[in-house]
């Protein structure tokens, strides 16, 4: 137990700054929306821009989670291939989808719907998983860079799932309340999957 949180402890440091820079630019572009009129013309292609985005963000999480279980754990094809995918369908749809669905809804945003990816576009979601796995798997290296981009692109995918609800209008309440889910749902999803999930799992000893 000691070893894990050790590994944990030294990873999420090392992503931190990606981290809060993904968050922060997430917000800057909501405010961008509001303040500057935008939401008429985004909100009606706002779902399209979504499934840009969160498949992506699957490639992305499914990378970087199963570049660090093979960095300390066993070459096993098929473990790598079950915690890349549930590491990334799994926390990219909560991260994506449920938190900020629950947002909208605590919020009264007029337009409130889940959209499970996984569900709704299986091909679009669950064909960049395998191939961020296969990635991961036989390509291992660095993992800021990616774990930088997830940050981001969850970010953005979070915030359109947001505007799918929002209608045109907003108020300051609910300005205040966007922020802490979108920040929720990027900051602590996104560092359990790409760093704390995968390192349930190895057996190593040595870092």
């Amino acid at each position: 137990m000691a070893e894990i949180i050790r590994r944990v402890v030294n990873e999420l440091k090392n992503h931190a700054p990606f981290t809060l820079f993904g968050a922060l630019t997430g917000i800057i572009i909501m405010l961008v929306l509001i303040f500057g009129n935008f939401l008429s013309q985004v909100s009606p292609v706002s779902k399209d821009i979504f499934y840009i985005l969160h498949p992506t963000h699957v490639f992305l999480s499914a990378l970087v989670t199963t570049t660090l279980y093979i960095k300390y754990g066993k070459k096993n094809i098929w473990l790598a291939v079950l915690i890349g995918y549930t590491g990334s369908i799994g926390i990219a749809t909560m991260s994506d989808s449920i938190i900020p669905y629950l947002g909208e809804v605590l919020l009264g945003l007029p337009n409130a719907g889940v959209h499970i990816g996984f569900i709704e576009e299986p091909l679009l979601t669950n064909i960049p998983a395998f191939i961020g796995i296969l990635i991961g798997y036989y390509f291992k290296g660095t993992t800021k860079f990616p774990h930088a981009g997830h940050v981001l692109i969850s970010t953005w995918a979070s915030l359109f799932h947001i505007i799918m609800a929002l209608g045109v209008t907003v108020n300051w309440i609910q300005t205040v309340g966007i922020f802490i889910f979108l920040f929720l749902a990027v900051w602590l999803p996104c560092c359990t999957s790409d760093i704390v999930y995968p390192l349930l799992f190895p057996r190593k000893t040595k870092l």
